[in-house]
């Protein structure tokens, strides 16, 4: 049987993954916390875009979410709950903390639903290609009855454990992505006071050991001062805030969420937040 899925939250990452799970056949409904963008995208997908959860919740078998905080999530799966039929899967895309996924699963249990929690690691252009790699906590047969949805919009899809194990991967990553980023901003804006020619850096650097993602995406153009390309700076930094107690609680060390937070908060009170994260550049390049 052809799932009939919904997508609500339709920001830089969830709008185009309801295309990608539109171009698959199984969108069935649109929302979005703007009615309007629900609308918007609705008529372009000649989809639905119910008036409240309820109305959305009573249609599909399936409903993934892309939603900025914790309380979000939670208020979400509060409303799509009484509403669901037996046996849904709500997927959280969201990056929240472990604890609140299991609130969650808890919230959806109670009513014979269920949850995965199953952030996304790949960027806007991830997002927009297809080619995300999603970390899934959850049961593994619920994930099977679901994996059509998430393979939509994936590259890579892994099972991790039980619920809350995508999100405490998602923390791990996140840490990586604020400690790479600290890595190749410092390095450029070195690079940029010595002189050196980028188009001849950038792959140089990007052939050896020092080669990653964010060099190779966000290189050139952090040094053309081009920063409304990706991930904004200020869900990164709260994204750290959630990853700062996971880690505080695990008695793990901590100094570069404490630096990234700093920065970021630095560049937000700057005016920056809404820029990619490269551009924490500015702060490294000399006064």
């Amino acid at each position: 049987m052809t799932l009939k899925a919904a997508f609500i939250g339709l920001g830089a990452m969830g709008a185009p993954m309801a295309r990608h799970l539109k171009a698959k056949g199984l969108l069935h409904a649109v929302a979005n916390r703007t009615q309007t963008k629900a609308l918007q995208l609705a008529q372009e997908l000649d989809v639905t875009a119910p008036a409240t959860l309820a109305e959305l919740a009573a249609q599909c078998d399936v409903i993934a979410l892309c939603v900025t905080a914790d309380a979000d999530v939670l208020n979400t799966v509060e409303a799509l709950a009484p509403h669901l039929q037996p046996g849904a899967i709500v997927i959280d895309h969201s990056t929240d903390a472990p604890a609140t996924a299991k609130r969650a699963a808890a919230m959806l249990a109670a009513v014979g639903a269920h949850f995965l929690d199953a952030p996304v690691s790949g960027g806007v252009e991830g997002a927009k290609n297809g080619k995300l790699s999603v970390m899934v906590g959850g049961d593994a047969a619920v994930l099977e009855r679901a994996r059509p949805v998430l393979e939509a919009y994936a590259l890579r899809v892994t099972h991790l454990g039980d619920v809350g194990a995508g999100q405490a991967t998602k923390a791990i990553n996140q840490i990586l992505v604020a400690g790479i980023a600290q890595a190749v901003c410092e390095g450029l804006a070195l690079g940029e006071a010595l002189g050196l020619d980028p188009a001849r850096l950038i792959p140089t650097l990007g052939a050896g050991a020092a080669g990653n993602w964010f060099l190779d995406k966000r290189g050139a153009t952090m040094l053309r001062d081009e920063f409304s390309v990706g991930f904004k700076l200020a869900l990164l930094h709260k994204d750290l805030a959630i990853v700062h107690g996971i880690a505080e609680q695990a008695g793990t060390a901590t100094a570069v969420i404490d630096r990234s937070l700093a920065d970021y908060a630095e560049l937000m009170s700057q005016g920056y937040g809404d820029d990619d994260i490269s551009a924490l550049i500015r702060l490294k390049r000399k006064s």
